[in-house]
């Protein structure tokens, strides 16, 4: 049987989740016979290509996270929503209560260590949305696994859900919102 290709990306975020899949232990072992991962801050491989899974960690807050969003919507057949940045925007949403303008001020000109005071601009620093969005307000999510991070249980869970030909839905004792 051929292995169901998985990519991974991970935007705005801290990358608990991708550590929270990790968490999985020896069930990786059993994963890795079913499983083939293309790009993924896990593998390093910066290359989209079409895949069967696209699993994105982390909301949307700048125009380059935006298109590695749209880019793996666009190589993906599912596309999963890992964690509560993912799935609502959480943490990184609530810079969205500043201007995007306040945010960078605040960031490069007024904090106690800064020593320049400029703001960079793209490429090297992408621009800044007007406000952090969940993956949903982007591009079409096929199903979400919450948490922060989503416990491995979980995690494992919805892998092996989509491994069966089915979309996950967490039972409720899954759950976690922090």
């Amino acid at each position: 049987m051929a292995k169901v290709k998985v990519a991974t990306i991970w935007l705005e975020g801290c990358a608990g989740c991708h550590m929270s899949f990790l968490d999985i232990d020896e069930a990786i072992v059993e994963l890795a016979s079913a499983v083939e991962f293309s790009r993924s801050p896990i593998t390093d491989i910066k290359e989209f290509v079409p895949v069967d899974v696209g699993i994105v960690e982390g909301g949307v807050g700048n125009t380059e996270e935006e298109e590695v969003l749209k880019e793996l919507r666009a190589n993906c057949k599912i596309l999963m929503a890992l964690g509560d940045c993912a799935c609502f925007g959480a943490v990184g949403a609530m810079r969205s209560s500043f201007s995007k303008e306040e945010v960078l001020r605040r960031g490069y000109i007024e904090t106690e260590s800064t020593c320049e005071g400029k703001i960079p601009g793209p490429p090297a620093v992408p621009a800044l949305l007007d406000q952090v969005k969940p993956a949903n307000h982007v591009v079409k999510v096929d199903c979400y696994v919450p948490g922060c991070p989503p416990e491995a249980g979980a995690i494992l869970y919805s892998l092996k859900e989509l491994l069966a030909g089915r979309i996950p839905v967490l039972p409720s004792d899954m759950m976690r919102f922090d």
